[in-house]
């Protein structure tokens, strides 16, 4: 049999790395899945519910494992669905490829079924690389710039086939004008700054009395060379949510999370410090740095794009973070202020802190215990994904991370729905790890307990079969909810709010997963124990308290007056309100009540 154009870009794709994609079938693409039945032993193909979910995975997998993510679509709504999880990936630099079908090329430009512009639907979002086959001599240099681009750029690309197409037999390029002859293969370049700019930063650095250091997931292969930078600098770190993992918590001076999810260490971090060194971060909200003219700063990033985006430094580096970092160490005096210990007795007063309001009563169960009573479970090499909503406040503040784990979510884009798709990708990227996700019920409700139908299909074939979904069921969008109050100064609008109890933990039972349920706050750290040791995947369903407050670290003077609008006009749940505010407020001034 003739190698056809799908079977070329199988083999294409191999020679590129790529061991498997995540899709959904369709009869736009069927010759490319042909091709991926007859070479099945070399790409592992994952099915999902459905093609946005199929786009996480792929922008997920990149995350976890740092290889080309793949996702595979159908024509028409198969490529459209594809969107949002390949606008996850851009928005977080993540390489991805998406490959999808189209209409025979005789009939584009017919108004024929299912025929979409997909060039013209995927030019924002594959900016870089979005391009049509039209020959098979053509595929081969597509194939290899779209992977190419994807990988060098850290961005997402985009490959169109006719359906016709794919079936035609492969042609290589003629050795005639007007032909591409390409190769496959890409490696990283070892970047790092001109040593006159590292001089330049490293007196800026030197010279500053209280440095502040910010990480992102640039930081995430560069963890030993910041604590060695930090422990010269006397410095503390905050982390913005996609480098949760970057720094260990069991740093004293780690202050964590920083912005509107952030901690109060964080925030006096960046409130009291006369330096700046951000490392691998594009964390938008510049309220939460330092006022400008306050700090000397100083920007790592391997992207120029980034730099001086969040604050006006005054030495921009572009560099690997790691290999930077290294070759900025030795121009660096060793510094020994007061600042660090200043900034560990601030984070020892947080946790303390933090204990206090996750054991603080609610009605029925606080959902800072669920995260509280798992940080201290956390088994050593644990991979973490979080949806979107509240459950990431408490996914932010009150997991410890130590050495050796992985975390993430939707960053840059904070979209609803990925928890559950991250986690199953999470699983193909690390197989022998455990993996552990947290949604709320509006994420599961959308679009996550689909994808549970995708775990009962795979967990028997995974090596390490530990695999836990925590779903917080407060009936509420919550933290929209708290958005409307707390910044817009509106009552809870019940109408958009309020969404329907589903059983999560029976509806995991009725597809063969594990399935346990909790309303008592006794009952949450034995279930954790439970799903832990369990043979098989668990849905962890905790009947959570809407009414306890995702407070920002630091309450302006205008979100109390909105919070003060909110009960003046009558909330519906004004009551629950009062109640935990109130609760949480002054758990940071009463003693506590558990030992």
């Amino acid at each position: 049999m003739a190698q056809t154009v799908g079977d070329f870009i199988v083999s294409r794709l191999y020679s590129w790395g790529v061991r498997r994609m995540f899709g959904y079938p369709g009869d736009g693409i069927n010759g490319v899945f042909g091709a991926l039945n007859r070479a099945s032993d070399k790409i592992e193909f994952i099915q999902a519910r459905h093609e946005e979910m199929a786009a996480f995975m792929a922008s997920a997998y990149a995350k976890f494992s740092g290889e080309l993510g793949v996702c595979i679509a159908t024509s028409g709504p198969g490529a459209t669905h594809l969107v949002t999880g390949m606008y996850d990936a851009r928005a977080d630099h993540q390489p991805l490829l998406a490959i999808v079908g189209q209409q025979a090329r005789g009939a584009i430009g017919g108004h024929y079924q299912q025929e979409v512009d997909l060039a013209a639907l995927f030019k924002d979002v594959a900016r870089d690389f979005v391009h049509q086959a039209s020959t098979p001599a053509q595929v081969r240099h597509l194939v290899d710039r779209a992977a190419r681009l994807a990988l060098s750029k850290r961005t997402v690309t985009a490959l169109i086939l006719p359906n016709d197409l794919q079936e035609m037999p492969y042609e290589e390029p003629e050795r005639a004008h007007g032909t591409v002859h390409s190769g496959f293969g890409y490696r990283a370049p070892r970047i790092i700054p001109h040593q006159e700019d590292l001089q330049a930063a490293a007196d800026i650095l030197n010279a500053g009395e209280k440095v502040a250091i910010l990480v992102g997931a640039g930081a995430l292969g560069a963890t030993d060379e910041v604590i060695a930078v930090s422990d010269r600098l006397g410095a503390g770190a905050a982390k913005a949510l996609l480098g949760k993992a970057a720094l260990p918590d069991t740093l004293p001076w780690v202050t964590g999370s920083i912005g509107l999810l952030g901690t109060e260490p964080s925030w006096d971090l960046m409130r009291d410090c006369d330096t700046l060194l951000m490392i691998g971060s594009g964390f938008p909200y510049s309220e939460f740095l330092p006022e400008e003219g306050q700090a000397k700063a100083v920007q790592i990033d391997i992207d120029a794009g980034m730099l001086s985006l969040r604050y006006p430094m005054d030495v921009n580096l572009v560099g690997d973070a790691a290999e930077t970092l290294k070759a900025l160490l030795p121009l660096l005096d060793q510094k020994n202020s007061k600042w660090r210990g200043t900034i560990e007795k601030s984070v020892t007063d947080w946790w303390e802190l933090l204990d206090k309001r996750a054991h603080a009563e609610a009605n029925p169960v606080n959902p800072q215990l669920v995260a509280w009573e798992l940080s201290a479970r956390l088994p050593d090499n644990v991979i973490l994904t979080s949806d979107s909503g509240s459950c990431a406040n408490w996914y932010a503040r009150d997991i410890k991370m130590r050495p050796g784990m992985m975390a993430s979510l939707s960053g840059g884009l904070a979209s609803m729905g990925a928890a559950v798709p991250y986690a199953i990708a999470a699983k193909y990227a690390h197989p022998d790890r455990p993996i552990i996700g947290l949604v709320g019920d509006g994420a599961m409700q959308m679009n996550n307990m689909a994808e549970l139908i995708t775990v009962s299909k795979y967990w028997q074939t995974w090596a390490d079969q530990r695999f836990i979904i925590c779903v917080f069921n407060n009936e509420d969008l919550n933290q929209v909810t708290w958005e409307q109050r707390v910044m817009e100064g509106d009552p809870k609008f019940e109408a958009s709010q309020k969404i329907p109890d589903v059983p999560y933990h029976r509806f995991a039972e009725l597809i063969g997963l594990k399935g346990i349920f909790v309303d008592r706050p006794e009952n949450v750290g034995p279930a954790w124990d439970e799903a832990l040791a369990a043979d098989r995947p668990v849905l962890l369903e905790v009947k959570t308290d809407p009414e306890v407050p995702p407070l920002p670290p630091h309450l302006t003077f205008e979100q109390v007056q909105n919070l003060t609008s909110t009960l003046v006009r009558g909330d519906p749940n004004q009551g629950g309100v009062i109640r935990g505010t109130v609760r949480q407020v002054l758990s940071s001034i009463l003693p506590g009540k558990h030992d």
